[in-house]
């Protein structure tokens, strides 16, 4: 069985994720952990918890999802796992934190390539890739069935839906995104998202204003 862990680190504000079982293994997902408080904060509950990170996910590679991969794999040898079209996302982080004066160390190693239907597995328990694009290209969310959860980074929020005036964000590729990957989910389904609060499928159906205008 799974449990999903959510810290909220930087100046924007991200969730970032530690998805764990039984056995100890676990999943991090959009490490934002920028300053040094905040990466204790991340490498404290692992510590404490004797978790061993197998995985290493990004949904997307926006700056504020992606600060803290070069950590995560300095600590623990984790290859970075996202989407082939991120790969141009990520490589462009650098510039968008000399815009926001938010230096910091990128990721330069290996990556695995994650495609829609791709499974990740901790022992009996995994998340399906679903590919959701439309905030970025190459957006993915990983869904549990088992469990009835979603982490959807920048898709869907509370109320809200992920911008789409940066580069390689579409609107209408977005809409496209939630109408067929998210919300053919269960109503129960827990929403996750990359800031804020977390929601169901089923409120979002009934009151996302970004959605329900759109008779989605």
């Amino acid at each position: 069985m799974l449990t999903v862990k959510c810290f909220t680190f930087n100046p924007v504000q991200e969730n970032t994720y530690i998805i764990y079982n039984e056995n100890n293994l676990c999943c991090v997902i959009d490490p934002g952990c920028y300053f040094d408080d905040e990466r204790k904060e991340l490498l404290d509950f692992i510590t404490r918890y004797k978790l061993t990170p197998k995985f290493l996910l990004n949904t997307h590679c926006h700056l504020d999802h992606v600060f803290g991969n070069a950590f995560i794999f300095d600590q623990f040898a984790t290859v970075l796992h996202i989407h082939e079209l991120e790969k141009q996302v990520l490589a462009f982080a650098p510039v968008s934190a000399h815009q926001w004066n938010l230096p910091f160390d990128n990721y330069n190693h290996e990556f695995i390539l994650v495609r829609e239907g791709d499974t990740i597995s901790l022992d009996d328990d995994s998340l399906r890739a679903l590919y959701t694009p439309g905030h970025s290209p190459g957006h993915i969310s990983f869904y549990c069935q088992e469990q009835q959860f979603v982490i959807c980074g920048d898709v869907l929020f509370n109320m809200s839906i992920g911008r789409t005036d940066l580069p390689g964000g579409d609107y209408n590729t977005l809409i496209e995104s939630i109408r067929r990957k998210l919300f053919v989910l269960p109503d129960e389904v827990a929403v996750y998202p990359g800031h804020g609060e977390p929601t169901t499928i089923g409120f979002e159906k009934k009151h996302n204003p970004f959605l329900t205008e759109r008779g989605v």
